[in-house]
């Protein structure tokens, strides 16, 4: 069997790669061949070829078959309207963008994103409405378009926001930084409540594999994929903080002022929750968490421990600003801390609401229940 995974150096690519060799695939990976990975063997061939045009795809594969393609990167439109020419069974990647009310959260009523949200949740409509979102939408429906025509036996995936090593940018490390900052707190917002659903890369990659060692099962699915622990961007700031011999202090601000947390929010967006249901992919393909959300997240941090990314002037200087903004925030925070202290405030004691009689026979206990 031969298998060509088009991406395969980014974080879930050698998970892909490696994992195919397991099952008994010959793989080779096509990319622009702008970097590669250690953790790829050099016994899989490198396809150099521009996954985001038509003309560069068949200028690539030319000449050549698989039994199954991995698209993780690229024009997945394109790849979806061309690739039957080159296989029978077609995976594909695509991401929570699609989903109406990312972006919007007002565009939904009530007001947020389903949650849990399924696979069949609302999509965005139209361009003017979130542009990016429909084009993620487009390129999943072309992938079904094709499935649907008989051109290839189709699998969707949803990735969530996907954490682990080799990230082109990484919120954990922008957190990692604080630390070695010496920062003492974090401004968040709405207290750092907020769900967004997120997926270590040895574990949205297993997703994958588990569906293309199930072929008849996948066929013609679309799946949500993520961490089945999902934890609030507190807890994963807490995490890192105990990975990193540290803690922070949470600053939480109203989500409209939180500016400095806006880098953690997919888009730079609001913070409402956005948690998948994960329920079709643990049903029909039998998903686990490999790696627990906790430890993956601890081994992520010793990743960028070892291999911190490079600074740019620009991010320095852009970082000495959101520090200083935060610094602002803060005072401001404290002092209406002080403000509401002062409010006189006795909190009421509980008590249940079904009678608990001291005696037998009476109608009422002693609180007249």
């Amino acid at each position: 069997m031969r298998a060509l995974v088009i991406g395969g150096t980014g974080p879930t690519g050698p998970y892909l790669v490696n994992g195919l060799i397991a099952q008994g695939y010959e793989v080779s990976i096509m990319h622009r061949g702008t970097h590669d990975s250690d953790e790829i063997p050099r016994s899989v061939e490198r396809i150099i070829g521009d996954p985001h045009f038509r003309e560069t795809i068949h200028d690539a594969l030319k000449g050549r078959s698989f039994d199954l393609i991995i698209a993780t990167y690229g024009r997945i439109r394109y790849i979806a309207e061309i690739i039957g020419a080159y296989t029978d069974r077609l995976i594909t990647i695509g991401g929570a963008p699609c989903y109406r009310g990312v972006l919007q959260p007002e565009d939904l009523y009530p007001a947020g994103l389903q949650i849990p949200l399924p696979e069949d949740a609302q999509k965005v409509e139209s361009e003017e409405e979130f542009r990016f979102g429909y084009l993620v939408r487009g390129a999943e429906d072309a992938v079904m378009q094709g499935h649907d025509a008989g051109h290839y036996s189709a699998t969707h995936f949803r990735y969530p926001v996907v954490y682990g090593p080799r990230q082109v940018t990484s919120t954990v490390f922008t957190i990692m930084r604080r630390f070695m900052d010496k920062r003492p707190y974090i401004v968040l917002p709405d207290g750092g409540l907020t769900i967004t659903s997120r997926g270590y890369s040895e574990n949205v990659a297993h997703a994958v594999l588990l569906a293309a060692s199930q072929p008849d099962k996948a066929a013609g699915q679309i799946y949500n994929c993520g961490d089945e622990h999902q934890m609030t961007m507190a807890q994963w700031i807490e995490v890192v903080a105990r990975a990193m011999d540290g803690e922070l202090e949470i600053i939480g601000v109203p989500d409209a002022y939180a500016h400095p947390a806006r880098g953690l929010m997919m888009f730079h967006g609001p913070a409402n929750h956005q948690l998948f249901d994960l329920y079709k992919v643990k049903s029909d393909l039998g998903y686990r968490d490999v790696v627990p959300a906790v430890e993956a997240m601890e081994r992520t941090v010793r990743w960028y421990q070892d291999n911190p990314p490079e600074s740019t002037p620009e991010a320095a200087a852009e970082l000495v600003k959101n520090y200083a903004l935060e610094d602002e925030i803060a005072a401001i925070y404290r002092d209406s801390c002080d403000r509401l202290a002062a409010i006189d405030y006795e909190k009421p004691a509980f008590h249940h609401s079904y009678p608990h009689p001291k005696k037998p026979g009476l109608d009422r206990d002693h609180r007249a229940r």
